[in-house]
């Protein structure tokens, strides 16, 4: 009989069967020739699977020395490794790596049946839209998630939420508030002194069309919180990222870094304009967004070799969240897109897919739309401008907070 046409390369053809070795190395077995081999028998590639088994399952071994998998949540058991279902391909460079998600995709989608126990992440922002899916999303895979708010009430209530789905979810509410460099350092040492490690960062928290405002250190609020102060976080957690390697770091940044001005010649004047006269709120927001990518290229230049893979993300068009909460205009216009564009799950699955995946852990340095890696604009891959960005941005913070700025006391434990 004619076998069915298929749309899918993954379909094993007749008489063959995906197997696995206990160290994850993929191979393929043909029951009528009774031969195996290490590509798959219609794509002729390779693949591989972590070394650890997805949420709730457990391996376990016969009395006759046979290996068994036992699933804990559905109360079932099979001979099968379920490590076989999130197998990936393997690759030599980033272009090799096949979509496997997109636009539609969610976050919790990108970590089906993945395990994160024993992993700490960290997001700003995580009480409420994006940052809150992002946080939900991880503690649901069983990551100790701390949410870094301004406000530790409303930090407490989001994840009073989690707990009321997942009661084992590992959640901390640490108080930070991005206008504040002081503040920012507070909360490193804080967290430094609570945790012995940091595998994820996410910095994931902004402001959007606000009017020209100065923050208590004296800079534009739009710079300071979307970028100087995540930087600056980001600065004082890489000893303990790098400890912690292999490691991520996902600057939430946005196409709208495309229509940034900022460029080489003159970054220090435009960074944070000092008068209402030379500000515009849509450009501050452009330029801190190019900031961010221009941040994540250069921190992988500089401790990627370290075991730090960092990305630049773009969560979506006009998603629905509190950052229009500055004009009202701005959330006009977001409610009437809303049937159009992402949903904050949806908005969330990048930032997931650069957090955690395994599709893209052997990439940093990239930036990444709808879990997609692409181009971003010219500006933010030149390493003269991203180099001058780090340096002034350092000097902002040292001349502010002296010699302190970038001591932090870790755990002793």
């Amino acid at each position: 009989m004619e076998q069915p046409e298929t749309d899918s390369e993954d379909e094993m053809p007749p008489g063959w069967e995906e197997r696995c070795t206990t160290d994850g190395l993929v191979f393929y077995a043909h029951h009528s020739s009774q031969t195996t081999q290490w590509q798959h028998p219609r794509t002729n590639k390779r693949k591989k699977v972590t070394g650890e088994l997805p949420y709730g399952w457990e391996r376990q071994i016969t009395e006759d020395g046979k290996v068994f998998f036992v699933d804990h949540i559905n109360h079932k058991t099979t001979y099968t490794d379920p490590r076989l279902a999130f197998a990936v391909e393997e690759s030599k460079t980033i272009n090799d790596l096949r979509q496997r998600f997109d636009s539609s995709s969610t976050g919790l989608q990108v970590l089906h049946g993945r395990d994160l126990t024993g992993r700490v992440a960290v997001v700003t922002g995580a009480n409420s839209g994006i940052g809150y899916e992002t946080a939900r999303t991880l503690a649901y895979h069983g990551c100790t998630v701390v949410f870094a708010c301004r406000s530790v009430t409303k930090a407490e209530e989001a994840i009073s939420k989690i707990l009321a789905q997942r009661p084992n979810a590992s959640c901390y509410a640490l108080h930070i508030d991005l206008a504040s460099l002081e503040s920012v350092r507070t909360f490193a040492q804080t967290f430094a002194v609570k945790f012995d490690r940091c595998d994820i960062l996410i910095l994931n928290a902004g402001v959007f069309g606000l009017p020209h405002t100065l923050t208590a250190d004296g800079l534009e609020t739009t710079f300071q919180i979307n970028h100087l102060s995540q930087f600056y976080l980001a600065v004082l957690l890489q000893p303990m990222l790098s400890r912690s390697a292999p490691a991520r770091v996902v600057f939430v940044s946005a196409e709208a870094h495309r229509f940034a001005t900022l460029d080489g010649a003159c970054i220090e004047d435009e960074l944070s304009p000092p008068h209402k006269a030379t500000y515009n709120s849509i450009t501050a927001y452009s330029n801190s967004k190019l900031c961010n990518v221009l941040t994540a290229l250069e921190m992988q230049r500089r401790f990627g070799n370290q075991g730090l893979n960092c990305y630049a993300v773009h969560p979506g068009n006009a998603v629905s969240t509190y950052i229009t909460r500055h004009w009202w205009v701005y959330r006009l216009i977001y409610a009437m897109v809303r049937p159009f564009t992402k949903s904050l799950q949806q908005a969330c699955a990048t930032s997931i897919y650069c957090a955690a995946s395994t599709d893209i852990s052997k990439y940093g340095g990239v930036y990444v739309n709808n879990c997609v890696p692409c181009l971003p604009s010219s500006t933010s891959l030149s390493s003269v401008i991203s180099n001058r960005l780090w340096n002034t941005s350092l000097n902002i913070i040292q001349n502010l907070l002296g010699k302190r700025a970038f001591s932090v006391q870790t755990s002793q434990k």
